[in-house]
C-alpha cells in the first residue's frame, strides 16, 4: 500500500483547439514517446471527422466519448470462496480513462489504412452509437445490471 496518493500532473492544453481533454487523448494514443506523431494522427482524424459528417469534428469527437464512457463497472470480489462480480460506480477521471482507452483500442483493431482513418471511423461509429467501443460500454452496462443482486457486498 502506498504511503500517500501521487500527485496529479497538470496537462497542458493542445495548441490547435486549447482543450486538456485532446491533450489526455494524445498521451494515450501515443506509442514510444513520439508525441508529435500522435497529435498529427488525432488532428487528421478530426479533419476526416469533420469532412464526413460536415461538422465540427472536435464536437462530434467529445459527442463520441461521452458515448463511450461507462457510468458502471463489475468488480471482482472473493467472499466465503464463491467470486462474485459486483457493479459498482466509477470516478469520473476513472471514466473518462476507460472511454479513451476503449476507443484507442477499437479503433487499433479496425480495417482501413492509416491509423488516422481508423480512428475517424471509431469517432463517426462512436457518435453514432456504434461501433466497438459503445458496444463494449453496452456491454459493461449489461454486465452490472446481471449482476445487480450482488450490489450489497460493495466495497
Amino acid at each position: 500500500m502506498r504511503k500517500s496518493k501521487p500527485k496529479k500532473r497538470i496537462l497542458l492544453p493542445d495548441p490547435r483547439f486549447n482543450d486538456i481533454l485532446v491533450t489526455r487523448f494524445v498521451n494515450n494514443l501515443m506509442l514510444k514517446g513520439k508525441k508529435n506523431l500522435a497529435f498529427n494522427i488525432f488532428y487528421e482524424a478530426i479533419d476526416i471527422v469533420s469532412e464526413k459528417t460536415k461538422e465540427d469534428g472536435l464536437e462530434v469527437f467529445k459527442k463520441a466519448l461521452a458515448n463511450v464512457t461507462p457510468a458502471v463497472e463489475v468488480r471482482s470480489r472473493r467472499i466465503g470462496g464463491a467470486t462474485f462480480q459486483i457493479p459498482s460506480e466509477i470516478r469520473p477521471d476513472r471514466k473518462m480513462s476507460i472511454g479513451i482507452k476503449h476507443m484507442i483500442n477499437f479503433s487499433r483493431k479496425r480495417n482501413e489504412k492509416g491509423m488516422a482513418a481508423k480512428l475517424a471511423g471509431e469517432i463517426v461509429a462512436a457518435s453514432k452509437e456504434e461501433g466497438g467501443a459503445y458496444k463494449r460500454k453496452e456491454d459493461t452496462h449489461r454486465m452490472a445490471d446481471a449482476n445487480k443482486a450482488f450490489s450489497h457486498f460493495r466495497f
